[in-house]
């Protein structure tokens, strides 16, 4: 027996014909990797400094809290009651 589709969909659009779809941006060639300009450099010399100072603005005094909330927590679950 023969297997008939009935879907009524038409045919499906590949995203290199869709407007937007990734057509539009130049392939890369195997091979040989693309030699790195002056301005790729700059923007991740960069980009190398942001994180950078992410991690000592945001990571450091983070983790620092996190230390001193765990301190905290061991001293209080594990101190002596008053002794009344």
């Amino acid at each position: 027996m023969a297997c008939i589709s009935t879907s009524k969909e038409g045919p499906r659009e590949r995203s290199e014909d869709r407007v937007g779809g990734r057509g539009d941006i130049m392939r890369q060639l195997k091979g040989k990797p693309k030699k790195e300009t002056s301005k790729d450099k700059k923007e991740r010399k960069q980009a190398m400094q942001e994180a950078r100072q992410q991690v000592a603005t945001v990571v450091l005094p983070t983790l620092a809290v996190v230390v001193l909330l765990i301190i905290v927590f061991v001293y209080v679950a594990t101190r002596p009651d008053a002794i009344e």
